[in-house]
């Protein structure tokens, strides 16, 4: 089971979330959801700065696999069935949907993956046109758009360095933090994340929730989500339903995860009323 961290439960279990409601509310489910980072205090790990470079690093001496990471359907089960096209954030862009600049976020390509991976592991749930995309919210109006701008860019040029084998090397000596480097003890306590998700059925209904830790999202959430879907699939999964393979969270745990995260673990999954 994979993907049992910040990366990427929240999303997964997020929209797994969504979905239940709108299916409750509505008789259907969302077939377009849209994640956004609202707030997030943390920070980077130096082991995952490490894996993030050695992937431009692939990348840069196999361009076949370019390919395969920009394919949001990339680890969906062969006959997948229909493939349709997916919105990716890579630029400064204004969402009416939370009337807001959004700025692209660098775990989007592992979260997307995941989320279509248990759609179509739960024979398309979510519909077979299911679409999903994630981004940070910089907030309205110039500044908002300012702030989109300089993370996009900033973001832009650190994936452009971390290509280039010199500049990497430098990026890894000065800029970046070192494997074994991270936020210390405090910083992992006063860390947290608020992430945002609107839905809309075929039908126009709309639904928004959120999902929310109480520590840093790489370290101190990460930690207590592991132990809780550790605990799930030894003691809550049947393992005459489920056989061995290359499983989400989603959908193998379902709302047993979900309880779970919000009895023990400091989340909380809830609908936005309003």
């Amino acid at each position: 089971m994979h993907n049992c961290g910040f990366d990427s439960i929240p999303s997964d279990l997020g929209v797994h979330f969504l979905q239940q409601q709108a299916r409750e509310r509505f008789g259907q489910p969302c077939t377009t959801v849209k994640m956004r980072v609202h707030a997030m205090r943390g920070g980077f790990s130096g082991g995952t700065v490490a894996s993030l470079l050695n992937v431009l690093k692939e990348v840069k001496a196999n361009p076949a696999l370019r390919k395969e990471l920009a394919d949001p359907y990339s680890i969906c089960p062969p006959g997948n069935g229909k493939r349709v096209r997916q919105k990716n954030v890579v630029f400064a862009e204004y969402d009416p949907d939370f009337d807001a600049w959004i700025a692209p976020f660098v775990m989007s390509a592992i979260n997307t993956r995941v989320v279509h991976r248990t759609n179509a592991l739960l024979q398309h749930a979510y519909g077979p046109e299911f679409r999903y995309d994630e981004a940070v919210l910089t907030g309205r109006g110039l500044r908002g758009r300012v702030t989109a701008t300089a993370t996009s860019a900033a973001l832009g040029a650190i994936m452009v360095a971390g290509s280039i084998g010199a500049m990497r090397s430098l990026l890894e000596k000065y800029v970046l933090p070192a494997p074994g480097e991270g936020p210390s003890p405090e910083a992992q306590r006063k860390g947290g994340f608020d992430l945002r998700f609107h839905g809309r059925t075929q039908r126009g209904d709309v639904l928004r929730a959120r999902v929310t830790g109480d520590r840093d999202p790489g370290y101190g959430s990460t930690a207590k989500m592991l132990g809780q879907a550790a605990a799930c699939l030894a003691s809550d999964v049947s393992k005459k339903q489920w056989a061995g393979g290359f499983w989400t969270p989603a959908a193998v745990f379902g709302d047993r995860i979900v309880e779970r995260l919000q009895a023990h673990s400091g989340l909380t999954f809830e609908v936005i009323e309003k």
